[in-house]
């Protein structure tokens, strides 16, 4: 009696941890169904955006051109150029993590700080935001356009700070498997009057005003650009990896599945037969 009562004490457990084990499988499998279409969805951007990156290259190279000496300026901006989204590694903790190093080892007297993206916002509110004075919000969900560099540009000379130097921190697209955090220098209005620009017949305070908008909106929109470009195929890497995890889980869980159903099955049939032979 006491064996009998064992047995069905271990069909129920085995019955119970099957249960669970299915529930686990069917999880898995739903959460490779998310992986595998977010993997098409950033390859698709990813094949789109980087098609465009070239033209747009062009307008990060002729801002950058311009050689404007920042040397011991005292105010300083550091713009971090991040993503409203994750699920791409460590890209933007990277970007923030550096631009939080710079920060401390400047000597500049006055520092503040932009982010382009809700993980670098984040990142920083939850250590120093005391230098935090703009934040750009829905970021990266979209394609960035020209018109989005213009408004970045324009609350930043809006914003009330006459930086010296500024530098931009984002991620060179080097291949879909390679980004490389890289900074770009910002050039403001003081450093773009010590600038050699004698290539120009005659230049005023509004020529070199609106040159300065300019020259800060065309870097803002080749980097986001390509930030954009290496967020797409990290997330694509990544994302495929995910998959690739959720099928070996999968199959892994799958064995394990049929081998305790197969024990359970077993259990069960031993009972029916005992059964009938007390029964006899």
């Amino acid at each position: 009696m006491q064996a009998g009562r064992q047995i069905v004490v271990q069909t129920r457990n085995s019955s119970g941890k099957l249960k669970e084990l299915g529930i686990r499988l069917k999880s898995i499998r739903n959460i490779e169904k998310i992986t595998k279409t977010m993997k098409m969805i950033s390859s698709a951007k990813f094949a789109k955006s980087s098609k465009k990156i070239g033209p747009a290259r062009a307008f990060g190279t002729g801002a950058q051109a311009i050689d404007a000496s920042t040397d011991g300026a005292q105010k300083e901006i550091y713009v971090a150029v991040t993503s409203d989204r994750g699920l791409c590694g460590a890209l933007h903790t990277t970007i923030c993590r550096e631009i939080k190093i710079d920060m401390e080892a400047s000597t500049a007297a006055e520092k503040k700080l932009v982010t382009i993206g809700d993980k670098g916002r984040a990142f920083f509110a939850g250590t120093d935001p005391s230098n935090l004075i703009l934040e750009f919000k829905e970021h990266g969900r979209n394609e960035p356009t020209f018109e989005d560099a213009s408004f970045i540009a324009q609350q930043i000379q809006a914003a009330g700070f006459d930086f010296e130097a500024g530098k931009i921190k984002f991620n060179h697209f080097a291949s879909a498997m390679k980004q490389v955090p890289t900074d770009a220098t910002l050039h403001s209005v003081n450093s773009l009057s010590n600038a050699d620009l004698s290539v120009f017949d005659s230049i005023d305070e509004a020529v070199l005003a609106d040159y300065a908008e300019f020259n800060m909106t065309a870097l803002i929109f080749a980097l986001i650009k390509e930030n954009y470009v290496a967020e797409q195929g990290a997330r694509m890497v990544s994302m495929d990896g995910a998959s690739k995890n959720a099928s070996d889980m999968i199959e892994k869980l799958n064995l394990s599945f049929n081998r305790m159903r197969q024990a359970v099955i077993t259990t069960e049939l031993s009972e029916i037969i005992s059964g009938m032979v007390a029964i006899e």
